[in-house]
């Protein structure tokens, strides 16, 4: 994937071979695949679900009144 950088007007030169390469660079690192970040967000989700100190609602449990079928 690779942007075209749009310079405003205004500017009439060129940027510096420093911030070129900081861009390449940026452009390298932040080219992640999108099923690696979707592996990572899986692999966290199981990890903060299994913890049971972790904030936040919890998740709800069937009761084992409600699945006897007893009324």
């Amino acid at each position: 994937m690779v942007y075209s950088v749009r310079y405003h007007t205004h500017m009439s030169q060129r940027p510096s071979e420093e911030y070129d390469r900081f861009t390449r660079l940026v452009d390298r690192v932040l080219s992640v695949p999108h099923s690696e970040i979707q592996k990572r967000q899986a692999e966290y989700k199981r990890q903060s679900e299994a913890n049971p100190n972790r904030r936040g609602p919890k998740p709800k449990k069937p009761s084992a009144s409600r699945d006897s079928g007893a009324s």
